[in-house]
């Protein structure tokens, strides 16, 4: 299937679909991460001395996936473990690329590229919902949180008519959210796989943009959802390093004693501690010992603190 060489081109595609009423026709999705520069969170010498080729893996990606029809045939490329290669590009009917800030010049590359090649570009991510006015060679931008505006861009793409921005200021609880599809990806290439329980922080810290995007009310992921998607990564076959990759793990405390730690410490003793948990915190975790113990108990390991406004 061809790369769809101009605007003209997609609105016919997405037209017919929608008058058949059926996703028979299918579509290519080409997922892309660009690589991440050489900074701390790249760890590219850690990766190396262990025989990785990543740190961990492009989560939003292979969550986004799985929001796609089912019917629609999907690749990733993460660059920073494989390389992509022109006829990845010319197989798409739309390349979906993401990154943070850190991954300016890459995506930049990327998407250029991908339309020399004559391909449709789709951006989001936080890079894009914060400087998309800044950002050139995207057709479209899925911006904010996708379970409510990838919907939206795919019902407007399917009828033919897509709008260039897709944006807003609501936050959706986490029930919609499906799991990742492990699938797509080469899960040996990575130090440590990505997992997500919550988003939003109930602080305001004037340095941070987590609250501009993901709002201060901290919304969880209903326990047993949680619990199944980590069922699925064990299945799927993993063993060590996870990361939750919230911005801050205990922003709702109350569930996380009652609720979510009792159930991870359970389901952990069953299969015999296979995940060795990370995740960010703030630093007022010191001044709630019962919580750290059920923290380990649980199989916490190490965790990053924020100390930037005690």
């Amino acid at each position: 299937m061809k790369a769809l060489s101009s605007k003209g081109h997609l609105k016919k595609r997405a037209g017919a679909e929608n008058n058949t009423g059926t996703e028979a026709q299918g579509m290519n999705i080409l997922l892309v991460y660009p690589e991440t520069p050489v900074t701390f969170w790249s760890m590219k010498h850690a990766v190396d001395f262990i025989g990785k080729r990543s740190a961990e893996p492009p989560l939003g990606l292979i969550t986004v996936a799985a929001m796609l029809p089912e019917r629609w045939d999907r690749r990733l490329i993460d660059t920073n473990v494989t390389d992509l290669t022109d006829d990845d590009v010319r197989w798409a009917d739309l390349v979906f690329l993401s990154g943070m800030d850190l991954h300016r010049s890459s995506f930049e590359q990327i998407a250029a590229r991908c339309k020399r090649l004559g391909a449709t570009v789709v951006g989001g991510g936080p890079f894009c919902t914060m400087h998309h006015d800044e950002i050139e060679h995207v057709d479209y931008f899925v911006l904010n949180e996708a379970e409510i505006t990838l919907p939206e861009f795919l019902s407007d793409f399917r009828a033919g008519h897509p709008k260039r921005v897709y944006a807003t200021d609501r936050h959706p609880e986490l029930d919609s959210t499906p799991a990742p599809q492990w699938g797509l990806l080469d899960i040996q290439a990575y130090a440590t796989i990505d997992i997500q329980y919550s988003r939003g922080c109930p602080f305001d810290c004037e340095f941070c943009s987590i609250t501009a995007m993901l709002g201060r009310k901290s919304r969880c992921k209903e326990t047993t959802r949680f619990i199944a998607e980590l069922e699925s990564l064990y299945q799927h076959g993993w063993r060590g390093s996870v990361f939750i990759v919230d911005d801050n793990f205990i922003g709702n405390r109350r569930k996380l004693k009652e609720d979510l730690l009792p159930a991870l410490t359970r389901w952990s003793a069953e299969r015999e501690y296979p995940f060795s948990f990370t995740t960010e915190v703030s630093i007022n975790l010191a001044d709630d010992e019962p919580l750290a113990d059920a923290m380990l108990a649980a199989g916490f390991r190490m965790l990053f603190v924020g100390i930037e406004t005690p």
